[in-house]
């Protein structure tokens, strides 16, 4: 066989999609992608990079703005209150991180046959059903001196006198207000976990089993790798919860107490001050140290998950392989075809290659 004619079988082998385009279709696709695109640059972006200007001002609601450069940001780290609450959020990190570990533990044990392991999952999810407002007003009254948390404290024995003030004492009112948080979305995070857990192959156990892998070493080395991707999604959303934690001790203490965190405070400045340029430099930050935040774990967690393999990323490697041949072997045939095309001469046809 000639180069020409292995070339042409070559050509033949690869797919091509011979379909004409429609023109009418895309049309259709375009018109209802531009609403929702619209959208989002109106009412998203637009004002974002409003705002990172305004963090360039000082400035009220009304009044006329004054240029200020980077004395918003200044103040953000120099300022000992405003500082202060960016510590805070480590108390709601380290409840974020107990919050996975606690769902992760939950959902291996629920994704299996478990007695009761339907009402369990909807007893667990159901507080993140509830309206976030509605959950601070319980713990309002559930933590209040002398309510529901001191009443059952007092019926297992304790003194009331012995107790704490849970919103009131600086050693204990944020980790209480953790608590809150970790018990609201704690079904939410179970929930993915539960799914991705199922979506695993169950011959992949069995095999296991089969090989005398424990318990342990089916979940270190099967469930871990196959949940990766919902695990690391999982993280980012709960330290991005934290960082942004406002909810709980907004409606629960309103900020008093040593328990006002940054978004808590940047409320206070942008509303009740009108320091609107202040209040958009802290903003600015918040979202700043999230993507920083989110970028260390991500690279932390491809530390972890070096060696695990759960085929996604074999079977992406070969396609990209597979589809680098491809175009390699298109390119060759339309060389080839081109350097073979007929040629007239003295009123015959012959070969190039003659």
């Amino acid at each position: 066989m000639t180069t020409t004619q292995s070339a042409a079988v070559a050509a033949q082998d690869i797919p091509f999609n011979k379909q004409r385009r429609d023109w009418k279709k895309m049309g259709i696709i375009v018109l209802f992608c531009i609403l929702p695109i619209a959208l989002l640059l109106v009412f998203t972006y637009l004002p974002f990079f409003q705002m990172c200007g305004y963090s360039f001002y000082k400035m009220k609601y009304i009044g006329t703005p004054k240029f200020v450069g980077m004395k918003n940001f200044i103040d953000i780290f120099t300022r000992p209150d405003l500082l202060g609450t960016l510590k805070l959020s480590l108390y709601y990190m380290v409840g974020a991180l107990v919050q996975v570990a606690l769902a992760l533990y939950l959902a291996t044990v629920l994704s299996f046959k478990t007695r009761g392991g339907s009402f369990f999952k909807g007893a667990m999810f159901f507080p993140y059903l509830i309206n976030g407002i509605a959950i601070g007003f319980i713990f309002k009254f559930f933590y209040t001196r002398g309510y529901v948390l001191d009443s059952v404290l007092q019926w297992c024995g304790f003194a009331q006198d012995q107790l704490p003030f849970w919103l009131k004492d600086q050693k204990i009112n944020n980790w209480s207000l953790v608590y809150s948080s970790v018990w609201r979305y704690l079904g939410q995070t179970m929930i993915l976990f539960i799914g991705a857990i199922m979506s695993i192959d169950g011959s992949l156990y069995e095999a296991a089993e089969i090989d005398g892998a424990n318990k342990w070493q089916q979940f270190k080395h099967i469930i871990l790798p196959g949940i990766q991707t919902i695990l690391v999604l999982n993280i980012i959303l709960s330290i991005t919860g934290s960082l942004s934690a406002f909810e709980a001790p907004y409606v629960i203490t309103s900020g008093a107490n040593g328990t006002g965190t940054f978004f808590v405070q940047m409320d206070k400045i942008a509303h009740s001050d009108q320091k609107v340029g202040l209040a958009s430099a802290m903003a600015v930050v918040l979202l700043i140290i999230i993507m920083i935040c989110a970028l260390i774990q991500k690279l932390v967690m491809g530390y972890l998950f070096r060696d695990a393999d759960d085929g996604t990323a074999k079977a992406r490697k070969h396609a990209k392989k597979v589809e680098k041949a491809r175009k390699k072997a298109m390119r060759n045939a339309n060389r080839v075809s081109a350097t073979a095309a007929p040629i007239i001469k003295n009123g015959s046809t012959v070969s190039s290659n003659d």
